[in-house]
């Protein structure tokens, strides 16, 4: 299943981002006209930038103008979703423009059934989709998704209980599910 208005690598994608201040750090949220398609969080805005370059280099890409109708709603989910990771509202609910391998939709779906401030280790997820012997794979497609926090990759952790890799850094991810643990 591809649910995404673009192809590989952003081809023919237009995408408009904005950068936000965050309780983590700066945060960067980019989308198409049909939804976001790439979130991340950093240090740098040119760091950020240059990683939703890497992940689309064949899409057009440029900063919103809150100006025009159609960016400023980039900048509200990314305003909604600053507000989530500070702990003072629920998780927002934007429409979304991603990519995708069916096992990749399939493991981002588990991922968006764990309940804010709980986590399930990747075997977990891979037993509930039906798949127990892919649990590398499991961890793969949680590390190319595209929209974190929105699909919540930071509620995976290893069957040690230990939390495992993240892509924005493991004090980031320690964070994220103490803020969940304390508002849910």
């Amino acid at each position: 299943m591809n649910i995404s208005s673009y192809g590989p690598r952003g081809d023919g994608a237009e995408i408009v981002y904005a950068i936000v201040d965050s309780a983590l750090g700066r945060l960067l949220v980019a989308g198409t006209a049909r939804g976001i398609c790439f979130a991340a969080m950093g240090e740098a805005d040119r760091t950020l930038i240059a990683e939703l370059r890497g992940d689309y280099p064949r899409g057009t890409i440029r900063v919103a103008d809150p100006n025009r109708r159609d960016d400023s709603r980039i900048g509200l989910w990314a305003d909604a979703l600053a507000e989530y990771i500070a702990g003072r509202s629920k998780m927002p609910a934007p429409p979304m423009d991603i990519r995708g391998t069916p096992f990749q939709f399939a493991v981002w779906d588990q991922l968006r059934a764990i309940p804010a401030g709980e986590t399930r280790s990747y075997s977990e997820i891979a037993r509930r989709i039906g798949r127990p012997r892919a649990i590398r794979a499991v961890g793969t497609a949680n590390g190319a998704n595209p929209v974190s926090i929105i699909i919540p990759c930071h509620r995976a952790i290893r069957a040690s209980g230990h939390l495992g890799g993240y892509r924005w850094g493991l004090e980031r991810k320690r964070k994220l599910l103490e803020m969940e643990s304390r508002t849910k």
